[in-house]
């Protein structure tokens, strides 16, 4: 067996069933390999969508997602794509082919450090030297992807290595790393400090992270808020912890939330924060959320709790075995006037202004093409003013919400509804991107028709770059500078090129028949949908 035949035989043990990727020379051996085992690959057209692919796959089965890419611009291509991955915790495995080990440190063609440039992005690097050695960083490989505070981890192998001659394969059935512990179980004593300070409180409120979907906890953390009655809100990645229109979710906290949500956490007495690393996209102004406050910062990562932010209680572990914990106490607490209080602010709340006549409106779009989502829909969204419009009217019912978020990469909601597809096939994706967005990742439609993973894709047009130029409108006056989208490709002309049809909305005549034709055709389709040019967020 070849170190290459060792590498595809460790992603069949790990019940690997899909790898996004782009072959080289470099990593050649590999792909060769690949032929023998049944695990399916997907040719992506460029390296950094094989990553957010990977990321759509593991985000939607729960699994590990593996991207593949050659040596040289292959790997520093993916860097982006893992970096997105590093900033949401999303467990992929990453493989890079390398030159030759002998020439290593020589500049030969195609050579790039990529363990070293990847350094900041992943929770932990290999570069194989051993050919031996394969079966045991593969399996510590998908062990650190997949347990503690979830990440990538890059497997960068020579290809002199992935030719070599092994004399043994074993695939472990144990890790056993001395070094990396990750709590799982929540500390008993600080878990009746939660339920001793709850029993006093008066205004608890819970904010879910992504951390709360990540660990498959969603239906502990619902229990729990039913239980008791305790309203929950989200950080953007903790959006569909729970349904929209749940009764005791008061929407999304920060600079682009829900002002009712903003004004919970600020007159809440006690704060629950979950799987969220009160980052400033959530929370401009941490003091706020502990001035006269009890703050129980609940998470996986040891190092996230009192990052930013010092708790009143701790609480390290993973978020579904804590809140299964938590679940067993009875707590004697009535919080029926603090909930009654919130559902008034939520009745408060100012009505969007609606764009000019002519236009589509986009808020409107995205609520009416909700309610006609599937119960388990995934949604995902990409970055810029799309995004903003997809977190304030999107309406989860018990499907997914994902999009970048730590990273705010644009280009992300095609190829990762791609792996969201190959992941599930039988389950409704819809991709909602902008016109600039769209134009970074319009090339895996290619990906789309080659390997059938139909995706349904949303593209809202306003010949802007929007949410830059509603930034420059705000600070420079309305000086736009590179912002201007004109040149951009005709839709319809484009998707007839991949043989797509493609359905036009150019202002809110007729939208629900197209959304329900948009909704209705079964393989690949795109909606290209005008917006007004100088429409804003809010």
């Amino acid at each position: 067996m070849l170190g290459a035949d060792a590498m595809a035989k460790c992603l069949e043990e790990e019940g690997v069933k899909a790898v996004f990727g782009y072959p080289g020379v470099a990593i050649c051996p590999f792909f060769n390999s690949m032929l023998s085992v049944h695990i399916d690959r997907i040719l992506v057209r460029t390296e950094q969508n094989a990553a957010h692919a990977a990321s759509g796959y593991a985000r939607v089965s729960g699994e590990v997602g593996v991207c593949v890419a050659t040596s040289g611009p292959g790997a520093t291509n993916l860097i982006t794509g893992i970096a997105t991955a590093y900033a949401d915790s999303i467990p992929l495995v990453c493989i890079t082919g390398q030159v030759d080990s002998s020439l290593l440190g020589s500049d030969v063609f195609q050579e790039a450090d990529i363990t070293g440039a990847a350094e900041s992005f992943v929770k932990y690097s290999y570069l194989v030297r051993n050919a031996e050695d394969i079966p045991r960083i593969f399996k510590e490989a998908f062990h650190i992807a997949s347990t503690g505070r979830r990440g990538p981890v890059l497997i960068d192998v020579p290809i002199d290595v992935q030719n070599t001659t092994i004399t043994k394969f074993k695939y472990p059935e144990q890790v056993n790393l001395r070094t990396y512990k990750p709590t799982v179980k929540g500390h008993a004593v600080q878990i009746k400090k939660v339920i001793k300070a709850l029993s006093k409180a008066k205004k608890p409120i819970i904010c879910a992270g992504g951390g709360v979907i990540l660990s498959g906890a969603r239906q502990e953390l619902r229990h729990f808020s039913h239980q008791y009655e305790i309203p929950v809100v989200s950080t953007m990645m903790g959006l569909s912890a729970m349904p929209t229109e749940d009764p005791l979710y008061f929407g999304m906290v920060g600079n682009n939330g829900k002002s009712y949500a903003n004004r919970a956490m600020n007159d809440a007495d006690l704060i629950i924060m979950t799987g969220a690393r009160v980052a400033d996209r959530a929370i401009s102004q941490p003091d706020l959320i502990t001035d006269n406050k009890i703050l129980i910062h609940i998470d996986v990562d040891p190092a996230e709790i009192g990052k930013n932010v010092g708790p009143t209680i701790p609480l390290v572990g993973d978020i579904k075995a804590i809140f299964e914990e938590l679940n067993q106490y009875e707590l004697k607490a009535d919080f029926s006037s603090w909930v009654a209080l919130l559902k008034e602010y939520k009745a408060q709340a100012p009505v969007r202004k609606k764009p000019r006549d002519g236009f589509v409106d986009p808020a409107a779009l995205i609520g009416r093409l909700s309610e006609r989502l599937a119960e388990n829909a995934v949604y995902v969204a990409d970055v810029g003013q799309n995004q903003m419009w997809s977190c304030g009217y999107h309406i989860v019912k018990e499907g997914l919400f994902l999009t970048s978020g730590g990273m705010g990469t644009m280009g992300y909601s095609i190829p990762a509804a791609i792996g969201a597809r190959a992941a599930d096939p039988d389950r409704q994706i819809v991709a909602v991107c902008g016109d600039g967005s769209f134009q970074m990742s319009m090339m895996e439609l290619a990906t789309m028709q080659q390997h059938k993973l139909p995706v349904k894709i949303i593209v809202l047009q306003n010949g802007y770059l929007g949410l830059v130029r509603e930034y420059q409108h705000n600070t420079y006056k309305g000086n736009y500078s590179v912002v201007d989208l004109s040149g951009s490709p005709d839709l319809t002309k484009l998707a007839s090129a991949y043989d797509i049809p493609c359905l036009k909305a150019e202002d809110m005549n007729g939208l629900d028949e197209i959304i329900d034709r948009f909704l209705k055709i079964e393989g690949p389709v795109i909606m290209d949908v005008r917006i007004d040019p100088l429409d804003t967020v809010k």
